[in-house]
């Protein structure tokens, strides 16, 4: 069996889903959404200087959902049917037909990111797959309204520990397995480095040098 986990940032989606919550947000936040937004910002300018970039989108993303709170999971459909509509535009569309290629040949897909994830469910139905996703979770209480505070951030050392935890739930045994990964960035090489088959799509010059020296095959180029 093969299990093919896919990046979403910069790997499925070539944009950047923190710009497109920004974008989703003028059209669906008003002023106190926005406050909640620039409080949470400012402490996280704080943290990128003294802690470096991740830790800076880390806080900007709790920041911003912060302003779900209250909400239900319907409530909530608007703003993921803006991400959809601002993103799905930006898909690249050679790795989902390699997905549908991977699934004809009976592999399991798991599109694995730090995004929201509903909003990579709504993306990925609107794309027509049928896959498991991995991404960073919106919490809920127990009348259904969103507390305002996500599960760990699916990021770094956090996407090996999540498919980790995915193969254990199902008592498989990862040396039983191929496991595959098409991932872009520096923050994804633990996960590149965790499974049997890394692939490189899109590439920067840092990544790049980093895939050649590791002689691990970039997505389209031969």
């Amino acid at each position: 069996m093969r299990l093919i986990t896919v990046e979403f940032d910069g790997t499925l989606f070539e944009g950047d889903s923190f710009k497109l919550m920004f974008q989703a947000g003028k059209k669906e936040f008003g002023l106190q959404s926005w406050t909640t937004i620039f409080l949470g910002t400012l402490q996280a300018l704080f943290l990128g200087v003294t802690k470096g970039k991740h830790a800076l989108r880390i806080h900007f993303f709790k920041a911003f959902a912060k302003t779900f709170k209250g909400k239900s999971e319907d409530e909530l459909a608007s703003f993921f049917d803006h991400l959809i509509q601002g993103g799905k535009g930006q898909i690249n569309q050679s790795l989902v037909n390699k997905i549908k290629e991977h699934q004809k040949h009976g592999d399991e897909v798991i599109i694995l990111s730090g995004a929201l994830k509903p909003f990579l469910d709504a993306l990925i139905e609107e794309l027509g797959l049928t896959v498991t996703t991995i991404g960073t979770e919106l919490l809920y209480d127990e009348k259904g309204k969103c507390t305002g505070a996500t599960g760990p951030v699916v990021n770094g050392e956090g996407k090996v520990q999540a498919i980790t935890n995915w193969l254990k739930v199902r008592e498989l045994d990862p040396e039983q397995l191929e496991i595959w990964a098409y991932a872009d960035s520096e923050s994804d090489i633990p996960l590149l480095y965790f499974v049997d088959k890394p692939i490189i799509v899109n590439p920067k010059n840092k990544m790049r040098e980093v895939a050649e020296v590791n002689h691990w095959p970039i997505f389209g180029e031969s």
